[in-house]
């Protein structure tokens, strides 16, 4: 599964691989992490998206560290406040502030602090370990036997909105935007991030800005758009998650962003063939997608890159049957070595 897919990025010369962390649509996540790092020997690995709710903070840094010491360095987080892996459970994302609250205690736990014991992250009327009665009990929380000479886990934060923006910049190693490929809403998050470290005393060139970008490379500007047609519909659909536009500059795209809202199917997510993909319209797939030939899509991403964006995480179909897989194999011939030179 994911392990045959690691094997042939690495061979592809892709840095890294992000695998899905949704226990109903997909396999789980740690052992899947597990097999491509035990099949690869250079690619970078990381959750594509991981969330605050599934795992409790030590759970998630315990099981990242530890790929992190297996791989000699390998791994890497990337983590929002949660989407389909808490639809199919009946809820949605985690709000901002405790989402906060949950970054802090996983990058303690990460840098090897003691992290005060939290209620919230367990479910609710978990008894207490004073109820127990214990000569001795633990007084608050860490990854004991993480070695202070390990590298830590990197994390990024998802982010599409300006309070999550603000939030990543500051409390994450990095901010990684959901906001579509549009310059203008691109160069607002940038704006947001950077200031954001300004205003929390931080140097706002060394945070690392990354971007999720739906990329479809064919020459046939129609075919493009089909292929990225049902990523793109469940990534721009984070602009709206509540029905009110949020993402930064959103602009024409607004009329857009709310059809596309109420007619979403989340059981179809992400899905090509998805009802909902007829939302989308030929002008606001070429504004927030990267499509069309190899030499379109590498000017659009330069412009990208000239804005503050160091990494790109290129979402595509992954079928690899018809036009899917010309665009990826022009993707890997054509447009990743320009972009991997650029680091």
């Amino acid at each position: 599964m994911a392990a045959r897919e690691a094997i042939r990025s690495e061979e592809e010369g892709w840095t890294g691989i992000l695998l899905p962390d949704s226990q109903n649509l997909a396999a789980e996540l740690i052992v899947e992490m597990t097999m491509c790092a035990a099949r690869t020997e250079q690619i970078l690995i990381s959750p594509g998206v991981t969330n605050s709710v599934t795992r409790h903070p030590a759970v998630l840094a315990g099981a990242m560290a530890t790929l992190q010491a297996e791989t000699g360095g390998r791994a890497v987080m990337e983590i929002g406040r949660g989407d389909s892996a808490l639809a199919h459970l009946g809820f949605a994302g985690m709000k901002v502030a405790p989402f906060c609250r949950y970054i802090t205690a996983l990058q303690t736990y990460l840098s090897g602090g003691e992290v005060d014991f939290d209620p919230s992250f367990v479910p609710a009327g978990q008894p207490s370990i004073s109820e127990l009665g214990l000569g001795q009990e633990p007084e608050a929380s860490s990854l004991r036997w993480l070695r202070p000479s390990q590298k830590k886990v990197p994390v990024g934060i998802a982010a599409t909105g300006p309070r999550m923006i603000q939030m990543g910049a500051t409390l994450g190693d990095g901010v990684s935007f959901s906001v579509g490929a549009d310059p203008g809403r691109i160069g607002s998050a940038v704006d947001i991030a950077r200031k954001a470290r300004v205003d929390a005393g931080l140097d706002p060139d060394t945070l690392r800005m990354a971007a999720f970008i739906n990329v479809a490379v064919h020459d046939d500007i129609d075919r493009a758009a089909a292929i990225t047609a049902g990523k793109l519909a469940s990534f721009s659909r984070f602009s709206v998650m509540n029905g009110t536009v949020t993402g930064v500059g959103a602009g024409a795209d607004t009329a857009v962003l709310e059809k596309l809202h109420g007619n979403y199917d989340m059981v179809a997510h992400g899905r090509t063939d998805a009802q909902h993909v007829e939302t989308l319209t030929r002008e606001f797939a070429e504004r927030n997608a990267v499509i069309g030939s190899p030499a379109q899509c590498l000017e659009r991403l330069k412009t990208l890159r000239d804005l503050g964006i160091t990494r790109f995480f290129f979402t595509e179909d992954f079928s690899r049957e018809g036009a899917s897989g010309e665009a990826h194999d022009n993707l890997v011939r054509h447009v990743l070595p320009v972009v991997n030179s650029w680091s």
